[in-house]
């Protein structure tokens, strides 16, 4: 469901030249602080004076007038700025400084060349500080096994993942991790994380298998539907999650009576009606599943979007048009409805029509296998409005849990404040709590 970008947009400048020789470090950074207090007040002809020779040709004071003003629109105040230390950055000697934003954190690079001029001034984001450590692959635990989940002549490439255990011959429980929305692939990649990947470790740890797999739409593409149907969640997401539940239940590593599906977001949205459909399902898990309509979170995961810094008049215009046709689809069914204007995201008249009719939360409501709803709070794509209406949806349900994570985004990141899809670009593993209450459920114990 997130279709946005957001591009640091003032990246200022690296010119070549071997910069700060013959000046003693203090004197760098005292340069270094200058220019720094200069791009925070806006005086940018102090900055372009400040320039050498070449980096002058080059440039203008107007291009560091606005820098400051742009960065804080778009990240938010600062809130600190660490110490300067000096460094060299593609052959070149430079002074930075870490800048934390209210919404980011960017790095600040300054150098000057052999006469003392300004020739470098640039912003970059800044790494992040170590925290929890990536998800090890331990061959002495677990292993892993390529497969393949095939519904209707459609071949999904798919991984097995396994505990390897001391009793030989027992069988596990198995989850089945069904992807959101988009052509994602096994691991649900976004950036540098890996989110299905970490559980499937994360859970292989605790004694658990899962079966994960290309989403159809990555594999096959527009050539996803077959002959005599149309693109609806079902051929998207559920008749594959189907072929793969009846793949683990087969196994002769698994429990038959024992396999769950693990949907994220629209996977976590639709995991109601894969249990519907195949009695071999034991339990679901959804993780970040929506509940409102579809169209109604498009607009407000734009408007939120759009939030984080001054909208461009570009960026207002496609916020309406978007607008206008969540309205046409609303209108369908009705007389009202027009053909000549464009539905959201592409995509056809049929998808939408059976959006309209699912409803996951009644849907999950009437099963008798046991459910889980887990949910970050600080998710801006599916949100705790969400989380409240499945809450209050299966109050009366006693194979029913739920929790929320204060901590969690979207896609099971750790962090702070407000998320942002910049967060996404972090390699931020999936937290053991997560598996550790997913195992929990599985086996029965209650979820706090």
């Amino acid at each position: 469901m997130d279709n946005w970008r957001l591009i640091i947009g003032v990246l200022l400048f690296l010119l070549g030249g071997s910069a700060l020789k013959g000046w003693a470090q203090d004197d760098r950074r005292v340069r270094a602080e200058r220019i720094y207090e200069h791009l925070i007040e806006g005086r940018g002809d102090s900055i372009y004076a400040a320039l050498n020779d070449e980096a002058q040709r080059q440039l203008s004071p107007a291009v560091f007038a606005d820098t400051w003003r742009q960065l804080t629109g778009q990240f938010g105040a600062l809130q600190s700025a660490g110490a300067w230390v000096q460094e060299a950055v593609q052959g070149v000697e430079l002074c930075r400084r870490d800048l934390t934003f209210e919404r980011y954190r960017l790095r600040l690079l300054v150098g000057f060349d052999a006469d003392g001029r300004l020739n470098t001034i640039r912003v970059v984001p800044a790494p992040e500080p170590a925290g929890a450590p990536a998800v090890a692959f331990d061959r002495t635990l677990m292993e892993e096994r390529d497969t393949v989940v095939v519904t209707d002549g459609y071949r999904l490439p798919a991984t097995l993942t396994l505990p390897r255990l001391k009793e030989e011959g027992r069988r596990v429980p198995c989850v089945v991790l069904v992807h959101g929305s988009g052509p994602n692939d096994r691991d649900e990649t976004i950036g540098p994380n890996k989110p299905f990947r970490d559980l499937a470790w994360l859970l292989a740890y605790r004694g658990i298998a899962t079966l994960r797999y290309d989403k159809r739409t990555k594999v096959y593409g527009a050539d996803c539907v077959p002959q005599g149907r149309r693109l609806d969640m079902d051929v998207e997401t559920v008749d594959d999650a189907l072929s793969a539940v009846r793949l683990a239940a087969g196994l002769p590593q698994v429990a038959a009576d024992s396999v769950f599906v693990l949907g994220h977001s629209q996977g976590g949205m639709m995991a109601p009606r894969i249990a519907q459909r195949s009695p071999q399902v034991a339990g679901i898990i959804i993780v970040a599943g929506p509940v409102r309509p579809f169209e109604d979170l498009l607009v407000e995961q734009s408007e939120y979007l759009a939030s984080l810094t001054t909208p461009s008049k570009q960026t207002r215009t496609q916020l309406d048009e978007l607008k206008r046709q969540v309205a046409n689809v609303k209108r369908l069914g009705t007389p009202a409805f027009s053909d000549t204007i464009a539905l959201p995201l592409g995509l056809p008249k049929g998808y939408w029509e059976f959006l309209q009719t699912y409803q996951a939360v009644p849907v999950a409501s009437a099963l008798t296998c046991p459910v889980l709803v887990l949910q970050g709070e600080r998710d801006y794509q599916v949100t705790m409005q969400d989380y409240g209406l499945w809450l209050m949806g299966l109050l009366t349900r006693p194979k029913a849990q739920l929790k929320s994570y204060p901590a969690l985004n979207h896609l099971l990141q750790e962090g702070k404040g407000k998320s942002t899809p910049l967060e996404y670009n972090e390699a931020r593993p999936v937290p053991s709590c997560v598996a550790d209450d997913v195992a929990g459920f599985i086996r029965g114990r209650d979820v706090r």
